[in-house]
């Protein structure tokens, strides 16, 4: 089986196989990673009590001890009920020697479920695990701007408030880089305003204003704005508070798409103001002017360019996290200057 797609995630979640199986859950989004093997194996462990049925493995006790894995899997449980391995930390481990025998085993009724990092189709992990009919595996990338609604939907219904259009925009643009991180975010945003019925734009600013998120949009604005003063630190200030290459790239490359498609519109003979205040989600009432002095420095043809530049950024800061500091670094200073040149001309 290949890697299921976004559409089946949930409901491959929701109601995993009964007998056994592997299942390597992977990709840049390590909140994401953690948040549905934690919720598959309780899932699929679900009436069963038995803690001894479930076995938690650092995946570094594999690589010393090939033959573990097997063992366990192979193990029967005492009282019956369903074992579950629930192997952690996979990424960067070679443990093709450990998985590949449970792969050619004829038959077994034990739930295996790994946790890795990104790991590129055809390599590793993935190379083992997709084309066996007895496997999944299920990738976790960033939220896209419906994943975001639907976990601030999910927030909020929990915690019984509104939230209005204005606060949702805001939260678009400072979550998304990691579901443990957004799903923390939305939490305290949502205990913050419990003694309110709806949350607003302020509630936003005042609990998560000083996020690193909101500072990565300070910091692609500056890019995008020819501001290099700003920019000359931001990326270092970021990295060094725990901010990903690759989630910073990808930001990036979302905003700058955006300024793409409202260039269009603009070059349609509509007005820059309207373009603007008509997005959908609407941007944040603090970043409007931002926008709009964007939209006057940057051209069609001069945007693509700029996303050409990202898309390279992004794709080496996903693949080698040594690389993504310095790729992107370069990236967003090339942007700045080229910004900073045509503002001037303008």
């Amino acid at each position: 089986m290949t890697a299921l797609k976004a559409a089946e995630i949930d409901r491959f979640i929701a109601t995993p196989p009964n007998g056994g199986g592997v299942v390597l859950i992977f990709g840049p989004d390590t909140g994401l990673v953690s948040e549905r093997a934690t919720r598959l194996v309780a899932k699929a462990s679900e009436g069963d009590d038995d803690p001894f049925n479930l076995v938690k493995i650092d995946a570094s006790d594999l690589s010393s001890d090939a033959d573990r894995l097997i063992d366990e899997v192979l193990t029967v449980p005492l009282f019956g009920g369903r074992r579950i391995i629930w192997v952690k930390d996979a990424s960067g481990k070679n443990l093709t020697p450990s998985v590949e025998p449970v792969l050619k085993l004829d038959d077994w009724q034990t739930l295996v479920v790994l946790e890795a990092g990104d790991i590129k189709k055809g390599v590793g992990l993935r190379k083992l695990i997709e084309p066996h009919k007895r496997a999944v595996a299920i990738p976790c990338y960033s939220d896209n701007d419906r994943g975001i609604d639907t976990l601030i939907d999910e927030e909020t219904r929990e915690a019984g408030l509104a939230i209005s259009r204005e606060a949702r925009a805001a939260l678009h643009s400072l979550l998304g880089g990691d579901r443990m991180a957004s799903r923390g975010e939305l939490k305290k945003l949502c205990l913050y305003a419990m003694s309110k019925e709806r949350i607003e734009s302020e509630d936003v600013e005042a609990i998560i204003g000083d996020a690193s998120a909101f500072e990565t949009s300070e910091l692609i604005d500056a890019a995008a704005g020819g501001d290099l003063t700003t920019l000359d630190h931001g990326l270092e200030r970021l990295t060094d508070a725990g901010s990903k290459a690759s989630v910073i790239a990808n930001q990036a490359l979302k905003h700058f798409q955006q300024l793409h498609r409202m260039r269009i519109d603009i070059d349609a003979s509509k007005n820059t103001q309207q373009v603007v205040d008509s997005q959908r989600p609407p941007i944040f009432f603090s970043r409007k002017p931002r926008f709009a002095q964007q939209l006057r420095i940057w051209a069609l043809k001069d945007l693509e360019r700029a996303l050409g530049i990202l898309a390279e950024a992004t794709k080496v800061s996903r693949l080698n996290d040594n690389l993504g500091v310095p790729v992107l670094s370069e990236a967003l200073l090339t942007i700045g200057r080229a910004a900073r040149a045509r503002n001037q001309r303008r």
